[in-house]
């Protein structure tokens, strides 16, 4: 091969005086950076660490180190490294790069561009601690108006039919990772800690694993082009349906899971044959308009006796918000809005990295497009892709999102360090993998505290935010633009997010 060695991403180091030659690192490194050489521990290969830390979690005295592009390339700025190095891979395999996690890419954000509002002086706040503060938020179509007949009783009685809502206790749901994209045992943790937090887990389109019944009530199913896992049973068993269109991380394509993550117990849940790939089409082959979505959203809730609501999932692209306002008529009850900084399993390089926009502008512009047209009673608004704290939560609440799903910071929550290596199916936390050795790392009961944890500390920072600003609900902090400024953010980008600028 003429184009030889590449130099390496990451170094590692043991330092003689410290390790005590233990062994756990060799235990530990499911990517056989380590082994043991007589009384010995040495690095084997570098090359194929990931930086995934596990090695350096587990050594009980400090001795691993591990550097980053300890030898680089010649700087410049249009042949960055990872420039040159995907052409290299693909003059060699001649193959699409596939990679792992979300957008690598440095575009700013906006997130990171945008304050919230404080109360001094003339406008008291709130002290979360002694005043009640409403977080909890229904998921659905609301009424435009309420009709009421009074009782010859004096009592009133409400003569409007509601549309079936989800009720979150915060407005913080978990997203759609599927078992086969992560494990069972990843599931359960998450379907524990949203059960405990009185919130929501999205099944992905992996089907719904016997094990998790007993917090159906908690899952939100999904249904998605390849239907792995459809029938009634499924439908029945979770608490609301998702329509998975599109996706952040992969705009306009479908998924694959590879055949070696389908094990017999994927294989049973996804109703596929074990070991073959599980690939998803682009397209729904029965929707090519707002027409046909209508019939699936309709055909899913007569399947279900009208009981659950029906969400839709698209990526967010240029046009969001003319399809969200094509899809609120649709009789959806929610459009899911996912950011091109969503996460994933696995995803073509080029689309995980080029394709799509960011959650903030697609937000803000779906909820301006729903009131305009006077429909945005029909839908919720659910952000997702880029979440990453509880200040982004408050920001995108402020541009229209009722509620967030959150998965990056929720697997980071249980020990993911983000290394963007989920497609290989070699996970050492025992997250995306399905092999039993490494599976049984992860401790459904311990990862589940951690997971509602976070929740629980990100809901308490909502109210705090809230409060300081002066208000009590979360609903009005919905759509409150007024709470927001940009700082450094262009007069384009200001009017599509509809934020004044700081200082005004």
């Amino acid at each position: 091969m003429s184009i030889g060695s590449v130099p390496l991403r990451f170094k590692v180091e043991i330092d003689p005086e410290r390790c005590m030659k233990c062994g756990r690192c060799v235990e530990n490194c499911s990517y056989g950076v380590f082994r043991k050489e007589s009384d010995n521990i040495v690095v084997a290969n570098s090359r194929a660490c990931v930086a995934c830390h596990r090695c350096l979690a587990f050594c009980p005295r400090d001795a691993i180190d591990i550097y980053e592009k300890p030898t680089d390339y010649r700087t410049h700025p249009v042949w960055t490294r990872e420039v040159r190095e995907a052409v290299f891979n693909q003059a060699k395999t001649g193959r699409i790069i596939v990679a792992g996690m979300g957008n690598v890419l440095p575009y700013p954000s906006i997130f990171d561009r945008l304050v919230l509002d404080a109360c001094q002086v003339t406008n008291p706040s709130i002290d979360p601690l002694r005043e009640p503060m409403e977080l909890r938020t229904y998921i659905g179509k609301k009424p435009a108006a309420l009709s009421v007949k009074e009782k010859p009783n004096g009592d009133a009685e409400l003569l409007t039919k509601l549309a079936p809502n989800l009720k979150l206790e915060t407005p913080i749901m978990i997203g759609h990772m599927s078992y086969g994209a992560i494990s069972l045992n990843a599931q359960t943790a998450l379907a524990k800690a949203v059960t405990k937090m009185g919130t929501f887990l999205g099944t992905g389109e992996g089907g719904l694993h016997e094990s998790l019944y007993p917090y159906q009530d908690h899952m939100i199913v999904q249904v998605a082009s390849g239907r792995f896992g459809v029938d009634i049973n499924y439908l029945e068993r979770g608490a609301a349906i998702e329509i998975k269109i599109g996706q952040g991380a992969k705009p306009g394509i479908g998924g694959h899971l590879p055949g070696e993550k389908v094990c017999a117990d994927v294989s049973c849940t996804r109703m596929i044959p074990e070991g073959s790939d599980a690939i998803s089409p682009a397209p729904h082959h029965d929707i090519y308009s707002i027409e046909d979505l209508k019939q699936l959203v309709h055909s899913l809730k007569e399947a279900t006796e009208w009981k659950k609501p029906v969400f839709v999932k698209i990526a967010a692209v240029h046009n969001s918000a003319a399809i969200a306002a094509g899809i609120a008529r649709s009789g959806a009850d929610a459009v899911v809005i996912d950011g091109f900084r969503g996460g994933t399993g696995a995803a073509p390089r080029v689309f995980r990295d080029h394709v799509g926009i960011p959650v903030e502008a697609a937000v803000a512009s779906v909820d301006a497009k729903l009131r305009k047209q006077g429909v945005r009673n029909e839908v919720s608004i659910i952000a997702s892709g880029g979440i990453r704290q509880s200040a982004d939560i408050a920001k995108i609440i402020c541009l229209g999102a009722d509620a967030v799903y959150i998965g990056t910071s929720a697997l980071v929550a249980m020990g993911c360090r983000v290394c963007g290596t989920c497609n290989r199916g070699t996970c050492a936390w025992g997250i995306a993998t399905q092999r039993p050795e490494l599976t049984k790392r992860l401790d459904p009961e311990t990862n589940a505290v951690q997971v509602a944890n976070l929740i629980h500390a990100w809901t308490d920072e909502i109210a705090e935010l809230m409060g300081a600003a002066g208000i009590n609900s979360i609903e009005s902090l919905r759509g409150n633009r007024d709470r927001l400024r940009g700082y450094m953010l262009d007069e384009g980008l200001l009017n599509v997010l509809d934020v004044k600028t700081v200082g005004a």
